[in-house]
């Protein structure tokens, strides 16, 4: 369908055996029965260093940060499926997006990954809150950088036993509500790129 907005859908997680990536997988199914052109992605398959303005300097941009930042360009939004880390967002999370923030020439306009994106927001972790408290940082962040952040959210409690043996949501209500929040993030983004 050529409206099909096109999204990134991915885990704030390198963990081969992570909850959040197993969360990000049912998205990006969602996001696709609602009409999107998704790119499902794996943080683990671009390495980076820890943000250093000297490193920046002496070496430019990593090149894993201009091939997922190329990515976020082309992209009409995404979706983070956004571990928790001591009540916050995950050390990985937060590199890889300051590494794409950042500007690869004089030229190029500030926050070109960001800027005018949709995002939607989601968290499982094996903990009483689900990721939830990780998500308030991560919101902020989004939304300071220009992006639209979906008011609707989902925390997963109990990551451990959340999941069936075909690794679908055991809640009823928990596998609408990622629906829902998938299909909100598929027309937003459509609205915002007519």
């Amino acid at each position: 369908m050529s409206d099909a907005p096109r999204l990134i859908c991915f885990a704030g997680s390198a963990r081969r055996q992570s909850f959040n990536k197993r969360l990000a997988r049912l998205a990006a199914s969602n996001l696709e029965a609602h009409g999107a052109d998704v790119t499902l992605i794996d943080l683990a398959d671009y390495p980076m260093p820890i943000y250093d303005g000297d490193l920046e300097n002496e070496q430019g941009v990593p090149e894993p940060a201009q091939t997922l930042k190329a990515q976020f360009r082309d992209s009409d939004g995404f979706l983070i499926a956004a571990p928790e880390y001591n009540s916050s967002l995950a050390p990985l999370l937060k590199n890889t997006l300051d590494w794409i923030s950042r500007r690869e020439s004089a030229d190029e306009p500030p926050l070109a990954a960001f800027n005018g994106k949709v995002a939607a927001l989601c968290a499982t972790s094996p903990g009483g809150f689900g990721g939830l408290r990780g998500l308030v940082p991560l919101r902020m962040m989004l939304g300071n950088i220009g992006v639209h952040v979906l008011p609707q959210q989902l925390a997963v409690a109990h990551a451990n036993q959340a999941f069936d043996d075909r690794e679908q949501l055991v809640d009823e209500q928990q596998r609408q509500t990622l629906d829902t929040l998938s299909g909100e993030l598929v027309k937003v983004s459509r609205q915002l790129t007519r």
